[in-house]
């Protein structure tokens, strides 16, 4: 297939040597886009963050959503009652899904570990 773009002039001098590399550096930015396109919610980073920490069974506990993130979860709850999640709302909601699972999962591994320390 034979693309034709148009680019800044500076971009072009920067490429020039690379003439022969342009399908490997597109493939490149795509996958990086990609990647980071599936982790850009604020939720994932800060639910992510916290679990990466390694904290303890009683702040595992403790953790609640930010402000911003109950937003967020909330707007797409409303949304979807009131028309229809775009694909990428949809695919949005499922992240958000998957989060709650796993803050589940490390609720119910906390609450087991207080309970074998304490007995």
């Amino acid at each position: 297939m034979v693309v034709t773009l148009e680019i800044p002039d500076e971009l072009a001098t920067r490429l020039g040597p690379l003439k022969n590399k342009l399908p490997e550096i597109l493939e490149k930015g795509l996958r990086e886009i990609n990647a980071t396109d599936q982790f850009s919610y604020h939720g994932a980073a800060e639910v992510l963050e916290f679990l990466a920490k390694l904290p303890t069974p009683e702040e595992i506990i403790a953790f609640r959503p930010s402000a911003k993130l109950e937003a967020e979860v909330s707007d797409l709850l409303e949304k979807n009652r009131t028309f229809r999640l775009t694909p990428e709302e949809s695919r949005q909601w499922e992240l958000y899904e998957y989060l709650e699972h796993l803050v589940r999962m490390a609720k119910a591994e906390a609450f087991v570990r207080l309970k074998l320390k304490a007995a």
